[in-house]
């Protein structure tokens, strides 16, 4: 694995790189060390809560663990359960209870997006697919299962596809930063990288973008060779240090005579 890149010290700037560092991922370029799916492309956490929610306690999953060996077709218990196991590290556990719920559920729209955003955070992105895809209906579509989609295909390689997600979750939701950024980081792995700078400029400029999208515009301008630009964007969110020593792993990075190679055959982004 190569260099990793914005690794923060401070708690906020670590959480609010949680969600959209999939492309640094893919590289070989680790965020915080943190798991969520937030990481394959700002999909939402599972049956809708907050990702950064509280950890539950173990009587909370104990509770739960009762109320849905007792009723494994209660789908809204089994989300509830999942996301306390998610919340402590156990991803595919969270994912055994959400198959358990959908295959007496097959119809319960919400619990398959719920359980197919499982299957990428576990890295069972053919899997997923298949799941999403019968988690809304194209007479109505759904802009996150869109962008669930389009973080599976993108982390099998296939980045045409992943942006034609991305591109229709945009129709649903113009502008959205989250979309914007994991958009832009498929160009990057498409070595697209003035689209993938376009995008993401266009992402770091909406209200909501945060610094997740400005830490992937900064590996783009990075990958680019523009380090005093990379630096610049870096220092909104973190010391001037740790920029420095970000930049540091850019130029690296950069400087690979494969580096072409890296950006489309280093695996798919982890949860990280």
């Amino acid at each position: 694995m190569m260099t990793a890149l914005f690794r923060v010290t401070q708690p906020q700037a670590c959480a609010g790189r949680r969600a959209a560092l999939a492309a640094a991922v893919a590289l070989g370029l680790a965020g915080c060390n943190t798991s969520s799916p937030e990481t394959t492309g700002s999909i939402g956490p599972l049956g809708g809560s907050s990702a950064a929610a509280a950890a539950p306690s173990r009587q909370d999953i104990d509770r739960l663990a009762e109320r849905f060996n007792a009723d494994p077709a209660d789908g809204r218990t089994a989300m509830a359960y999942a996301r306390a196991l998610r919340a402590t590290d156990q991803i595919s556990q969270a994912s055994a209870v959400l198959q358990q719920a959908a295959l007496r559920n097959p119809r319960d729209r919400a619990l398959l997006g719920a359980y197919g955003k499982s299957l990428v955070e576990a890295g069972r992105f053919r899997e997923a697919i298949d799941v999403l895809a019968n988690a809304h209906t194209p007479a109505n579509p759904d802009w996150r299962i869109l962008s669930a989609q389009g973080s599976a295909s993108a982390q099998l390689g296939e980045q045409a596809r992943a942006q034609g997600f991305y591109e229709a979750a945009l129709k649903i939701r113009p502008n959205e930063p989250s979309l914007l950024s994991n958009l832009g980081l498929s160009y990057a792995l498409s070595r697209n990288l003035d689209q993938a700078e376009q995008t993401l400029r266009l992402a770091a400029d909406q209200p909501g973008a945060d610094a997740r999208v400005r830490a992937n515009l900064a590996m783009v301008l990075g990958l680019k060779g523009r380090f005093a630009d990379a630096e610049a964007v870096l220092r909104r969110d973190m010391s001037a240090e740790e920029a420095a020593t970000n930049v540091a792993s850019l130029r690296r990075l950069a400087a690979q005579p494969n580096r072409a190679k890296a950006l489309s055959g280093a695996g798919a982004p982890g949860q990280g």
